[in-house]
């Protein structure tokens, strides 16, 4: 049996942009815009041009894709004609092939938000739709509020969708708007909306995800038969956001009953790109990945337990529903005081570190991690420090320097402004092939703006490493957390560290003391010889 095409439709630019804290720049909109289209998307929605200048700004300037560019705006206002509404205006001189529009299909929200009648709104969506379709652009209905529609006036919401596909419109797209819908009733409502005379592939579904719900109500109605699924990356959107392609796409390229039922655009080869283009987004927004993110998540394949990674090594299937390379993600065997042989082999082996069955440093670096981890370290997520742990008792870890001492200061004052300022200031002394180095440094920005004391710390120890510099120069510290660990004035702090080179790889690291500048110290020791190792080992290779 053929497969059906299902038509993918990212609103990342336009409806994730509602995010609250959301504001994309128009050189950021383009760089996403280029990577929606290199993964395969169908159709880029750049934004409401005419609603800011960021948005006007694009599509002055949208890149050249092989997706449809598709601009977002609203049916005509009550009163006057499609040819002479200014905003339906400034989203065909948007000059894009494609356009979206939105009208109500919620009978209460047409009476009461728009104050109009029940004619006069489905005249606006037939007459908005046939102008569009007369500048010969293709026209998109987006029908706002259709399941809470369907469910108070069902024939009403059904009235909307045919004024605009039997006025010309391509795609008719049934929008959860309030995010509340079932997945059972959006499979029962799509299929009534086929049912009257609609066509599935004339159908879309936009879902919000108020429920946690959206890519499960989005698959649902690809069982019941629309052909084009709108959402956004990570899940962006107002509220609790929209469906999440991240998880859509794998899912219908991946998974039964889609694989076989559809085809979408986004082929095996662009899937190994996804977690990229997810991070990306995250690197962005300066947002932190979410972990735990299905597919694209760095802890999606982590397995903890020891009968876990004691299967995984026999069989990865056991315990991963898909292989994490197929989507660009790795799997990760995390150290933690639940952890076992199998475990620690795992990622011993993931190291480059091939220790056989019943070596005695097996049991020493367990013991190391357990006492450790009584101590307050968590090495859960701070993989790399616990390399450098187990390499330390394989005898495994060069010594690059030693930090002899360091010193940091900050001070409040008055700047030539008559303004309280802060001024943060570190010294670090470091023997390095034998002499020893004393460097300083302030933690002030480009700007003038001091970064605080745990900034001046990493410029003043990475300043000079002699020999080691170099390797240190693409380095830099992308996330920084702190948690109190035991309460009261005897207080344990745990710093966790994560860094990043230009590659885009990424490592974290763990610190623990009482005094939270010791414990980022250590953890920022740990980054900076894990870098170095990795330089080494790969001059080495």
């Amino acid at each position: 049996m053929s497969k059906e095409r299902l038509y993918l439709y990212d609103t990342t630019l336009r409806d994730g942009q509602q995010t609250q804290g959301v504001q994309f720049s128009t050189a950021e909109k383009q760089q996403i815009a280029t990577a929606l289209d290199e993964l395969g998307v169908d159709h880029i929605e750049g934004g409401w041009p005419g609603a800011n200048p960021t948005d006007s700004a694009f599509f002055d300037d949208a890149p050249k894709t092989r997706a449809q560019l598709t601009a977002f705006g609203m049916t005509k206002r009550a009163g006057r004609s499609a040819e002479n509404d200014d905003v339906l205006a400034a989203v065909l001189n948007a000059g894009t092939k494609a356009v979206c529009l939105v009208g109500k299909s919620h009978d209460y929200h047409v009476t009461h938000a728009l104050g109009i009648s029940l004619d006069e709104n489905l005249e606006n969506i037939r007459a908005s739709i046939a102008h569009i379709v007369a500048q010969g652009r293709e026209a998109l209905f987006d029908a706002e509020h259709f399941f809470d529609g369907y469910r108070d006036n069902p024939d009403y919401a059904l009235a909307c969708c045919h004024a605009a596909f039997d006025a010309g419109a391509r795609w008719i797209v049934l929008c959860d708007t309030n995010g509340g819908s079932q997945p059972s009733v959006v499979r029962d409502v799509v299929t009534a909306a086929i049912n009257s005379g609609i066509p599935g592939a004339n159908l879309g579904i936009h879902c919000h995800n108020d429920t946690e719900q959206a890519v499960a109500c989005s698959l649902a109605a690809v069982e019941a038969g629309v052909r084009q699924i709108q959402g956004t990356l990570n899940g962006l959107g107002e509220r609790c956001g929209n469906a999440n392609l991240t998880s859509l796409i794998p899912t219908l390229v991946m998974k039964e009953p889609y694989a076989n039922l559809v085809e979408v655009g986004v082929n095996k080869d662009a899937l190994l790109g996804l977690t990229r283009v997810s991070r990306m987004l995250d690197e962005i927004l300066n947002r932190v990945p979410q972990k735990q993110a299905p597919y694209v998540g760095a802890s999606a394949f982590a397995h903890k337990a020891g009968l876990h990674a004691s299967a995984i090594l026999k069989d990865p299937s056991t315990y991963e529903h898909v292989d994490p390379a197929t989507v660009g993600n790795a799997r990760i065997i995390p150290m933690s005081n639940q952890a076992g042989q199998s475990n620690l082999r795992k990622r011993l082996f993931e190291a480059g570190l091939d220790v056989p069955k019943g070596d005695p440093a097996l049991a020493r670096i367990l013991d190391t991690v357990k006492a450790r981890e009584s101590e307050g370290y968590s090495f859960d997520t701070a993989q790399a420090s616990f390399e450098l742990l187990a390499r330390r008792e394989l005898g495994l870890c060069p010594e690059f320097f030693e930090v002899k001492r360091y010193r940091v200061t900050v001070e409040r004052r008055k700047n030539k402004y008559d303004q309280m300022v802060s001024l943060s200031e570190a010294v670090v002394v470091v023997k390095v092939d034998g002499e020893k180095r004393l460097s300083v440094s302030e933690s002030l920005d480009e700007t003038g703006s001091d970064r605080g004391p745990v900034n001046a710390l990493s410029k003043a120890l990475r300043k000079d490493l002699g020999r080691y510099s170099a390797a240190l120069d693409d380095m830099r510290l992308v996330d920084f957390k702190v948690r109190i660990t035991q309460g009261g004035t005897e207080a344990v702090t745990r710093v966790i560290i994560d860094s990043e080179d230009a590659s885009g790889r990424r490592w974290s690291t763990v610190g623990v003391s009482p005094n939270i500048i010791d414990a980022s110290f250590e953890a920022m020791l740990d980054a900076v010889n894990w870098r170095l190792l990795h330089s080494e080992l790969a001059v080495a290779e």
